[in-house]
């Protein structure tokens, strides 16, 4: 494959205040993809990811889990980092904004544009919003509330620095309207001229003094750079940059990144400030700015306090990773959102992964091993009128996933690679090999049917491979053959004449019986739903004590839940809670999230299972004294026995903590 040159492609660095829902790993995952592919195409790739970990929000969230921000933001990190992982994310860096040689830049770029005149010394007073981190004029407020999240705004008035937005709002008009592909899709761009740019800028708050948790202006130590500079220029930061003119070549190779995608909810902050920071420091523009649309659940967004999300390591724990990222990849449209349900998740995976790819792969495999004993040859048996439609769609097929994947429509870059193996379905129809294998005159014909299968399957693996790596690398294995460079897919039969296939073909994907998908929903959702109930429960008992012994105001930063319907004495005389000494602990085998405890309560010792491993390792829950939910039905998790629930508490950013008798209590006490 020729080598066409670098390519830097980045995602939005992931807010470090709790574990991601699945919408947050559908952009790394449409990422990789885009990596991935791009590499086979000859690109040096770097592809860049990492997470945002400074803020005023943090901070809070340490103090109400009584740690130090920095032991908050290493455990989050880690949690986000370990999910990249298990969905096979081919980064070549993982950039942390607590990375000293990134804080370092920081506050030499602050300083520099300082120096220059761009930022100057002021006082905010306005609407600010704390999740956001964002300040609001009262005309920008939707119904008195942040028009980004919606939620409660307060008023603030602080010293501050500020960056002269509206020195550079007329040249990045400029720039945006000579080059249409810098923002994209189109309705985004659209947005961001007509809302922002020409109506005029504000200038932009760049630092803050009510709180410590970030990167210390260097000449002004009581303020700290404030979260947008900060985390944009991790993109300049991670690659080599350095203010001071003495940037890496490697900085020098790779910019201006020639991808940056981010999500549609701050294509403002990348379309906007990031363009006018990069104008401020004389250096080029990134190629483009991608805004790429939501997945939603059942419609709505998702959002833990709402209770209506999904975590992509429960998913992975029953359909597997591939499965996953075929979803999330297949499902999402171009600039409309996408929808998320574990039932489409099956549905999908029965309908495409099993019927049409895995059933293809099993049936051609079995057939080559009956009728030849896994030689594949191509006997020249042809009959052009059936063969060369198949031929056809295999060797355009790569055609036309570039040109999906040039526009980033990478749905239905994955439609295209299904329509081969759709087509080569149908050319088994059209052949029938079985009637074939009854006619000896006929044995050439039916060697050669079979070849082209292979060699179409093949292929249509290779143009999987960027989306689904896992099985392809599988599909390629069983057909004892390589997965093939893009320059060789063109062309069809490179198959190896007399190759054989593997005697013992694997089920790629097996059918999901909807009544388990349903099952295991259940236990999620109830899994869930006790957690939350748990931390709401740890919340409001917690919420006033510490802060009003130490004289300081007590602030209830708590979260609602949907309210579930009342029960009675009776009902609640139902549960069993007890106190439980986890006398072993191990990881669940094939589990990202599972640990398998026993536990001792009282002269009886049960296996639990919980979903807790990315909060707590095997060797820490030994010893611990912990609340059990003891009479709750066994049921089986990714293979394993579960005797029961430990009671975890959950913050609305999915952090989890058990919940712990607050004196030391014999294993057995009953909790009432």
């Amino acid at each position: 494959m020729q080598n066409r040159g670098p390519y830097y492609l980045t995602t939005a660095i992931a807010y470090t205040s709790g574990k991601p829902h699945i919408g947050n790993n559908y952009e790394i995952v449409m990422a990789d993809s885009i990596a991935r592919f791009r590499r086979k195409e000859g690109y040096e790739v770097f592809f860049q990811t990492g997470t945002d970990e400074h803020g005023q929000k943090i901070e809070l969230k340490a103090q109400e889990a009584g740690v130090t921000p920095r032991e908050f933001v290493d455990k989050v990190a880690g949690v986000i980092r370990g999910m990249c992982d298990m969905l096979n994310i081919s980064y070549d860096k993982f950039i942390r904004t607590t990375d000293k040689d990134h804080e370092k830049q920081v506050q030499k770029i602050f300083r520099r544009l300082y120096e220059q005149g761009d930022i100057y010394k002021g006082a905010y007073e306005g609407m600010y919003c704390t999740p956001c981190e964002s300040f609001w004029t009262e005309s920008q407020l939707v119904d008195g509330k942040c028009p980004d999240c919606g939620r409660e705004v307060k008023p603030a008035r602080e010293e501050a620095y500020f960056f002269r937005m509206s020195k550079y709002a007329d040249r990045l008009i400029e720039h945006i309207n000579q080059h249409p592909e810098f923002i994209q899709p189109v309705s985004r761009k659209n947005e961001m001229m007509n809302n922002f740019l020409l109506p005029g800028l504000q200038d932009l708050c760049v630092s803050r003094t009510s709180f410590k948790w970030g990167i210390p202006v260097d000449f002004d130590e009581k303020h700290v750079v404030y979260v947008w500079l900060d985390a944009l220029t991790n993109y300049i930061t991670g690659i080599g940059y350095d203010a001071d003119g003495n940037s890496t070549d490697q900085y020098r190779k790779l910019w201006p990144a020639n991808l940056h995608l981010i999500g549609k909810d701050i294509i403002r902050f990348h379309t906007i400030y990031w363009p006018i920071f990069l104008m401020a420091l004389g250096e080029p523009l990134p190629k483009q700015v991608f805004g790429h649309p939501w997945l939603m659940m059942n419609g709505g967004k998702m959002s833990k306090s709402k209770g209506n999300v999904i975590y992509v390591d429960d998913l992975v724990d029953f359909f597997g990773v591939d499965a996953v990222r075929y979803y999330m990849l297949h499902e999402m449209p171009y600039d409309n959102d996408g929808n998320a349900t574990w039932e489409l998740i099956a549905e999908r995976a029965n309908s495409d992964l099993a019927n049409i790819l895995g059933n293809l792969v099993k049936r051609t495999i079995s057939m080559s091993n009956q009728y030849f004993g896994g030689i594949v040859t191509d006997k020249g048996a042809v009959r052009q009128e059936v063969d060369g439609d198949l031929k056809a769609v295999a060797a355009g097929a790569y055609a036309k996933v570039v040109e999906k994947m040039d526009s980033l429509r990478v749905a239905d870059a994955l439609t295209e690679v299904f329509a081969v193996f759709r087509r080569c379905n149908k050319y088994i129809d059209e052949t029938e090999p079985w009637v074939l294998a009854k006619d000896e005159s006929q044995r050439d014909r039916l060697s050669t049917v079979l070849y082209n299968l292979v060699e179409g399957i093949v292929m249509g693996a290779s143009l999987l491979q960027p989306f689904m790596p896992e099985t392809a690398e599988r599909i390629a294995a069983q057909l004892n053959t390589e997965l093939r460079d893009f320059d060789q897919l063109e062309t069809f039969g490179l198959y190896k004449n007399g190759n054989q296939v593997t005697d013992q073909p694997q089920i790629l994907f097996a059918r999901l019986n909807m009544k388990d998908v349903t099952k295991r929903e259940e236990e999620v959702a109830a899994q869930l739903a006790l957690e939350a109930k748990s931390s709401s429960a740890g919340q409001e008992n917690s919420g006033n004590g510490e802060k009003a012994e130490s004289g300081e105001e007590a602030v209830d930063n708590g979260m609602d839940i949907p309210a579930k319907a009342q029960i009675t004495y009776e009902d609640f005389a139902k549960l069993q809670f007890q106190v439980g000494e986890i006398i072993a602990c191990e990881a669940v085998p094939k589990s990202k999230k599972l640990l398998c405890s026993k536990v001792k309560i009282g002269s009886q010792v049960k296996q639990i299972v919980s979903g807790i491993k990315a909060y707590y390792s095997p060797e820490e829950m030994v010893g611990k004294k912990v609340m059990v939910l003891v009479n709750l039905k066994p049921a089986t998790l990714a293979g394993v026995l579960s005797e029961g629930m430990l009671l975890c508490a959950e913050d609305a950013e999915g952090n989890l903590a058990l919940m712990k008798p607050e004196k030391d209590m014999p294993a057995g006490s009953e909790v009432c």
